[in-house]
C-alpha cells in the first residue's frame, strides 16, 4: 500500500509539470534568462461579479494567452522532494518532461528508492508501475485552460476558496479540472483533480516568464491516502526551453 501511494504521489507531476512542460535531462538546457520586459498582458479586474468564462479566460490570459496556446513543444527539468506521511526527511529526486502537442512524457529519478516513465502518445497512456492508471497529462491541469473555449468543454462556477476564485472545466469525456486563481493576478494558485476514486491537489508558488509564457517554477503537489494519511511533494523546475523540436521517438510506447 505504501509503495502504491508514492507511485500516485509522483504521478501527481504530470498534472501541474506537463502544464509547467519539459524534457529528458540529457536534452534539456536553458536558453537563457526570461525576457527583461514582460509581454504578458496586464490582468483584468475580477470582481465577485466576474463569471466562470471570464474567470477562466483571465487566467488563460495571465499564463500568455494566445502564446500558451500555440505552444509547439516545451521541455522542463528540476528537482524534486518527496515526503511520506508524518515524515519531516523528504526523498530527494529529479524530473523531467518533455510534451508536444497532446504527447507527453514524464520521467522521475528518486534511486535507490523510485524510478517512473510514463508516455501520452496523445491515445494511449501507460507508466512502469503494474496495475496503476496514471491520468492522461494532456486532458488536466494547466494544458485545459487552453482549450476551455473548444467546442466539448463546460465551465462552471465553484465556491470561493478564501480569497481565491474558483472554477471548474469539464471536458466532454467527464474530465474535470477544479482552478482556483489569485484574483489580484488571475494567476492559478490551485488546481484539484479526481481520478479514478482519487483526488489530486496542486499549489503553484512562482511563475517565471519564458518567451511570452508564464512557465510554473515552483510548486507542491498533495495526495490522500483513506488510511495512510497526505503525501506530500515539492518541486522545482532548473531548465526550460520552449518550442524546439521533438522526435516522434520520444513518445514511442514499448
Amino acid at each position: 500500500m505504501k509503495k502504491y501511494a508514492l507511485s500516485l504521489i509522483l504521478l501527481l507531476i504530470a498534472t501541474s509539470a506537463s502544464s509547467a512542460l519539459a524534457q529528458t535531462p540529457d536534452a534539456a538546457k536553458s536558453t537563457g534568462a526570461a525576457a527583461a520586459k514582460s509581454s504578458i498582458p496586464a490582468p483584468i479586474a475580477i470582481t465577485d461579479k466576474t463569471t466562470p468564462v471570464e474567470l477562466a479566460r483571465a487566467a488563460l490570459m495571465a499564463l500568455g494567452g494566445e502564446n500558451f496556446k500555440k505552444l509547439k513543444s516545451s521541455m522542463v527539468i528540476g528537482t524534486a522532494n518527496l515526503y511520506a506521511p508524518n515524515q519531516t526527511q523528504s526523498i530527494p529526486g529529479t524530473f523531467a518532461i518533455v510534451t508536444a502537442g497532446d504527447k507527453v512524457r514524464i520521467d522521475i529519478n528518486a534511486q535507490p528508492v523510485f524510478i517512473f516513465k510514463q508516455i501520452y502518445d496523445g491515445q494511449r497512456s501507460v507508466s512502469n508501475i503494474p496495475g496503476v492508471e496514471v491520468p492522461p497529462p494532456s486532458k488536466f491541469g494547466l494544458p485545459v485552460l487552453g482549450k476551455f473555449d473548444q467546442p466539448g468543454y463546460t465551465v462552471t462556477a465553484l465556491p470561493d476558496k478564501k480569497k481565491l476564485r474558483g472554477f471548474r472545466i469539464a471536458d466532454s469525456e467527464g474530465n474535470t479540472t477544479d482552478y482556483y486563481i489569485d484574483p489580484a493576478t488571475a494567476q492559478v494558485s490551485e488546481f484539484v483533480i479526481p481520478y479514478n476514486g482519487f483526488t489530486f491537489g496542486s499549489s503553484i508558488s512562482k511563475f517565471k516568464e519564458y518567451d511570452g509564457v508564464m512557465i510554473p517554477t515552483n510548486f507542491t503537489q498533495r495526495f490522500e491516502l483513506p488510511g495512510a494519511g497526505a503525501y506530500f511533494a515539492e518541486y522545482k523546475v532548473k531548465d526550460i526551453k520552449l518550442n524546439q523540436p521533438v522526435g516522434d521517438d520520444v513518445f514511442v510506447i514499448q
